[in-house]
């Protein structure tokens, strides 16, 4: 393939993204998750009965309506084998209640006969019966009992609550508010969804092992039940320490933690704690709620935060490795948005890494309590080049990659948000994706992507202690076929990529052959048409599983590997390029989502990801070609 025409294609692409940033320098793309915030969103507003909300509640039950699919269910994702139990409830529930639907249509008759072929409301994920139950829709199930009290233990307890990763902590608070108070809230006309009840509730057959002592678990059961038996007023403190700590993390638009999830499940806890339907706070956590949907696009969508400071370190990154200059206005008006959202005060982080100072980024744009190691590693990428010219960027810059080192965990590797946060023991928590979110343990993919940015931008190599540790980490949680799992990408190229690149960066020779499985497993699973496609049902199963079409980033992913072990010349890198440069794709190949938020339940398709990360492989293939 003639370089010339690569080139020119590389241009038109910057071209397109000078188009698309934003006056603050920001880059802007739809983050879009799971349909239940746009559920949530309907059921709470008409929970609280807000009357100023009804053109959204109805763009967003339309855009429920037309994703329904015609055998009556909600899928996660487009090659799910079989309906989304959970998505179809919560969406059939918010139709009724939204008022634009009845039982009596032909497509609600679907998906309430689905519901219960598959067992009904207690066959749900527990978020779900959790948010029914709030709302006085399905009776407060047996699930496990955690008393208020659990968290006033002291972090140096063996069990305490800082041992549970920071996304569980921000959603179980307010859920053990309403849980502990049985919390229901009152409100007119609710829909009645006795007749999705299964006959026998089986939700507390899970726990019953506990009580063995065999379990391994069955040392924090006890724990739990004796701290269960302290005096009531200790349980008020309990309650009191949940508000605190809600209010403390509270950003400036009202969300929670700049999550959308976390602040539904904060209303109803602070509604249990007896806060009126129209308190301020309320009021305002509904208002940052309305401004997160998108009404762009052919369906409105409420995002469960917005990925603006990710898209922006992204595109930033992707512009200079394609050749534009620190000096381009593009690239100074997005390092200046970056300066700007670098978080300046402690998070919940510095529990366990308490002598670093902050200097992290978040992922969206409002974020300034929960700074993430690959949202940070991508904006010191951002930044490298303008910090060998400015000062004050070389400042931030330098804050960055100390507090990213301190972050990484004592097995080498390093997790998304907190340090040595991977108690093994609570990934087997009875509830659902506790192996997933109960713990932040360290990953392939963001140990990866925080190598390549230590080698590549910030010098540092093999023998430097922090990369061996990280490498050795790496190698060592290699899978047999070569391949690495990636937790926050679809799903083992994602975390392949990370990995050989990371690797690569810093020059590990430990890793040669590690690189050499990986790249080989790469080749082995190349699509005919010369892209790359794994289905998000690998997260799930465990084990690769591939699309029957292509994708433009995971085919990005792959190349990008490819080329950074030196594969540029072969027939496998060849053939990816020109799948990404034609013309005419299944359009499936962009909108198809290659991003995880918690598997099994919520996967995302980043509208930026089919524009950052195939120039992003073109760039790397033109730099290699040119050198």
């Amino acid at each position: 393939m003639e370089t010339a025409f690569i080139d020119k294609e590389q241009k038109r692409r910057i071209a397109e993204f000078v188009k698309l940033q934003r006056n603050d320098g920001s880059f802007r793309f739809r983050f879009q998750g799971s349909l239940m915030t746009d559920a949530f969103f309907i059921i709470t507003c008409r929970a609280l009965e807000i009357k100023t909300e009804e053109e959204n509640i109805q763009l967003l039950a339309t855009t429920l309506k037309k994703t329904q699919h015609q055998q009556g269910y909600w899928k996660a994702y487009i090659d799910e084998p079989n309906g989304h139990l959970s998505a179809t409830i919560i969406a059939y529930t918010a139709l009724l209640y939204s008022g634009y639907a009845k039982k009596t249509d032909v497509n609600m008759k679907k998906a309430k006969s689905f519901i219960i072929k598959n067992g009904g409301i207690s066959k749900a994920h527990f978020m779900i019966r959790w948010m029914l139950s709030v709302n006085g829709l399905y009776p407060w199930s047996r699930m496990i009992y955690v008393p208020m009290t659990f968290l006033l233990l002291p972090s140096f307890q063996p069990v305490n609550f800082f041992q549970f990763s920071a996304y569980a902590r921000i959603h179980f608070i307010p859920m053990l508010l309403a849980s502990n108070k049985k919390f229901a809230i009152s409100a007119m006309n609710k829909p009645d969804l006795s007749d999705l009840y299964s006959r026998t509730d089986e939700s507390f057959q899970a726990i019953t092992h506990l009580e063995d002592q065999r379990s391994p678990l069955s040392f924090i059961w006890k724990e739990i039940k004796q701290i269960g038996k302290w005096p009531i007023y200790l349980h008020q403190l309990g309650f009191h320490y949940a508000e605190k700590y809600i209010l403390d993390r509270l950003e400036e638009d009202g969300t929670l933690y700049s999550y959308a999830s976390a602040t539904f499940f904060m209303i109803y806890g602070l509604l249990a704690l007896d806060y009126r339907k129209d308190s301020p706070v309320i009021k305002k956590a509904m208002s940052g709620l309305s401004s997160l949907i998108d009404k762009e696009g052919e369906f409105a969508h409420l995002e469960n935060s917005t990925s603006t400071v990710w898209d922006t370190a992204l595109a930033s990154y992707t512009l200079q490795e394609a050749g534009c200059l620190p000096d381009t206005p593009i690239i100074v008006k997005s390092v200046d948005y970056l300066l700007k959202k670098q978080h300046t005060k402690a998070g919940d982080w510095k529990v366990h890494n308490p002598d670093t100072e902050p200097g992290g980024w978040g992922f969206s744009a409002i974020n300034t309590n929960n700074p993430d190691n690959d949202d940070t590693s991508a904006a010191l990428r951002a930044l490298t080049r303008t910090a060998a010219q400015k000062t004050v960027v070389h400042n931030s810059w330098q804050r960055g990659t100390n507090y990213l080192l301190s972050m990484q965990n004592k097995d080498g590797g390093w997790g998304a948000f907190e340090k040595n946060t991977d108690w093994e023991l609570l990934q087997h928590v009875p509830i659902e994706n506790a192996k997933d979110a109960a713990v932040d343990p360290s990953t392939p993919d963001l140990t990866g992507r925080v190598l390549e940015y230590l080698g590549n931008y910030a010098g540092l190599q093999e023998k430097h202690p922090h990369i061996k540790a990280a490498a050795r980490w790496l190698v060592d949680n290699q899978e047999k076929d070569g391949s690495w799992y990636g937790r926050w990408g679809v799903c083992y190229i994602y975390g392949t990529w990370a990995a050989v690149t990371g690797l690569m960066a810093t020059g590990s020779a430990r890793g040669d052959q590690s690189i050499k499985k990986g790249i080989d497993w790469l080749k082995s699973i190349q699509r005919k048409d010369g892209g790359w496609g794994e289905s998000c049902q690998s997260c799930e199963k465990r084990r690769y599983i591939p699309l029957p079409f292509s994708t433009d980033s995971q085919t990005a992913w792959a190349l990008d590997a490819l080329i950074a072990a030196g594969e540029w010349k072969s027939a496998a890198v060849t053939k990816g390029v020109e799948f990404l440069l034609q013309e005419s794709k299944n359009e499936l190949s962009f909108t198809y989502p290659t991003g995880i938020g918690l598997p099994g339940q919520f996967y995302i398709q980043y509208y930026s990801y089919s524009k950052i990360f195939p120039l992003l492989a073109i760039s790397h293939y033109l730099q290699a070609t040119k050198s």
